[in-house]
């Protein structure tokens, strides 16, 4: 049965929604995925929902937090976590996996288990494996809770870079030259693992990027000059995923578009442009998060590229099933041609970053982006669809 069919009872009718954000989580995003719910809990409004605060801990645990968004932001260059919220050090959240049934129980060893009460939508506000890889998703779909942003299918989709441009690619999508080499390649012949990216280099030229296939953030990217580094870079990546992605690198400026949800269908943003970074090689995790690098919203482009940018974000959010929101990420190419490097399905939320803000330069701003993505979901009910 879907959500969009269970009965109310007259008090569910009278109430507010109420909102569970929940973020943290078991991979190397868990600092910024807290940063990014702090902000959207402090611009939640308080008059139309009612809020649950739910962290994920890094062994993944799932925590009772404290409602304190001013707890949850970076400081002295670190970000915060979950660890440091949770009301208890082992006390634990439980989301029934009962359609007809969705409380959220509580409960401490030696305690008896406290209902927290019905979660009407989960605002998803994790990054990376274990979250935003369609894990989540799919058991909230289990539940018959509601969620922002896309389903199962695209989230899986939106984490893993191979797959990703893959389908891409199958839509006529431009994507850039690329290699991947897996886990059982690197543990059987690593030797051979190795020759395949130098042939790779020989092929596209040095430098290359090699990062790992399903981590977002810029975390675990290195880019290589020449096969002195080649070994480290690897390891580097490997560090947060078994699959490796090796990419080219292409000379340009860098755009990045934000796609929304409407009840008429997915719009584009004003595109925004990431300067090239000073302080760093590349627009690294430092560069987006610590550093505050500072992108151009909006793009210095002619009419014409903004249009081209809007119809390819749009695309590539069809195109991977996606719902909700989406930031796809581009190379506009000295050829004057664009080249899709990413989208990502839940992307980085702080007041600072990219998404929101080019929201905010289309008219949106961003309390009202945060109930657009809530109103969106409580509407969309789970299952088929």
């Amino acid at each position: 049965m879907s959500s969009e069919n269970l009965p109310q009872s007259p008090e569910q009718q009278l109430r507010k929604p109420r909102v569970a954000v929940v973020f943290g989580g078991r991979s190397s995003e868990h600092g910024i995925s807290v940063v990014t719910a702090g902000a959207v809990l402090r611009s939640i409004d308080r008059t139309k929902y009612d809020v649950l605060p739910i962290g994920i801990t890094t062994d993944g645990r799932w925590a009772l937090t404290a409602d304190e968004p001013d707890r949850m932001a970076i400081a002295d260059r670190r970000t915060p976590s979950v660890e440091q919220l949770a009301e208890s050090a082992d006390g634990g959240v439980v989301l029934s996996v009962d359609p007809a049934n969705r409380e959220v129980v509580y409960s401490e060893p030696g305690s008896v288990p406290k209902v927290l009460g019905e979660v009407d939508v989960v605002f998803p506000m994790l990054h990376g494996p274990y979250g935003e890889d369609g894990t989540l998703q799919g058991l909230l779909e289990l539940s018959g809770v509601p969620y922002v942003g896309s389903g199962v299918l695209a989230s899986a989709v939106g984490q893993d870079k191979e797959y990703m441009k893959r389908v891409f690619i199958s839509f006529g999508l431009p994507v850039g030259p690329f290699e991947v080499i897996r886990p059982r390649e690197w543990e059987q012949d690593p030797s051979a693992a190795r020759k395949k990216i130098v042939d790779f280099a020989g092929e596209h030229g040095w430098p290359l990027f090699v990062k790992p296939a399903r981590a977002g953030s810029s975390i675990g990217i290195t880019k290589v000059d020449d096969l002195s580094g080649l070994d480290g870079a690897i390891a580097e990546a490997q560090r947060h995923d078994p699959k490796i992605l090796v990419e080219s690198l292409l000379r340009g400026r860098e755009i990045e578009c934000g796609v929304l949800d409407f009840e008429d269908g997915p719009r584009a943003s004003v595109p925004a442009e990431i300067p090239p970074v000073t302080a760093h090689e590349f627009y690294d995790f430092e560069a987006k998060y610590i550093d505050s690098a500072a992108g151009l919203v909006p793009a210095p482009l002619t009419p014409e590229q903004t249009a081209e940018v809007q119809r390819l974000a749009v695309e590539a959010f069809d195109a991977a099933s996606c719902e909700g929101l989406v930031r796809a990420d581009f190379f506009l190419q000295e050829n004057g041609e664009f080249v899709i490097n990413e989208i990502n399905t839940m992307p980085g939320f702080t007041p600072i970053s990219m998404y929101p803000r080019m929201w905010q330069e289309s008219g949106i701003s961003y309390s009202e982006l945060v109930d657009r993505l809530i109103q969106a979901a409580l509407r969309r009910p789970t299952g088929l669809r």
